[in-house]
Formats: structure tokens, sequence, C-alpha cells
């Protein structure tokens, strides 16, 4: 698990001095991917191998796990991952993983974005900017 703390380093912003916090450090890029639970659970319980879009993506490396707010009521999904509907965050980031690949499932219409080595942070974090549908930059766009 990641351990959220501070600790104050330069930026490149004319000397400026900022905190980042260890979940700064965790996704280098600091974009994130909105998935619904119970789904984000799933990938962080390394269940669930691919997230499926209907778009392609060249993204790779570590992301942000954001738990969209949209609800899923499938009681077989949640089983899955041991909860009910209802019971586990949303509108936060609860994690990160590594986006390492993307196929085309022709058969299902679909690309997979192929995930690796999900982290669950020891608490949720509540981005800063609003979400988006697929990814998006939740404590704004870093320079560089």
């Amino acid at each position: 698990m990641t351990r959220i703390y501070t600790t104050t380093i330069m930026c490149n912003n004319k000397d400026h001095m900022r905190k980042l916090e260890v979940h700064e450090k965790d996704v280098i890029s600091g974009r994130a991917i909105s998935i619904k639970q119970p789904f984000v659970e799933e990938i962080l319980q390394e269940k669930k191998k691919y997230e499926y879009r209907n778009r392609l993506t060249h993204i790779r490396g570590r992301v942000y796990l954001y738990a969209s707010k949209g609800k899923i009521n499938d009681v077989k999904r949640w089983k899955k991952v041991g909860h009910i509907p209802g019971n586990l965050p949303t509108g936060l980031i609860i994690g990160s993983v590594e986006i390492v690949d993307c196929n085309c499932f022709d058969n299902l219409d679909c690309y997979g974005y192929k995930l690796k080595n999900p982290k669950r942070y020891k608490a949720p974090i509540k981005p800063k900017m609003k979400a988006q549908p697929c990814f998006f930059f939740p404590f704004g766009k870093r320079d560089g």
C-alpha cells in the first residue's frame, strides 16, 4: 500500500517551493482513468486485467484509479469483489494501476487496456479537478 505524506521539493517553476504528496510521485503523468465501481475494486483485487473501451489509447504507464460516481447494480459483479452495491467509495481516487498495452478485440468490437500492478492507497483522495469519462488530470496538468 502507498502511504500518503508530504515532502517539500523544488519545482521547475522559478524555484517555487511546492509540496508533492507520495501519490503524486506514484503517478508521474498526473493522469487518471475513470472507472465505475465495482470494476475499480476488481482491478485492485487483480480480478480484472483489462479495461474495455471503444477508443484506442497510446497512454502507457501508471495512472490513478478514479472510482466514478456512476452506478452499476449488477449484484453478481458486486459479489465477485465481496461487497454489496453502494458500499464502496465513489467520486474519489482509490489507487493506481499501470496501463501496459492496448489490444483490439474484434469479437467484442472494442479495445482492451491491459492493466498490471494495481496499488490501493491507504486513504481515498478527492480530486481537485472535475472528472471526465475516460482520462483526466485530477490535480491539474503538470509542467514538463
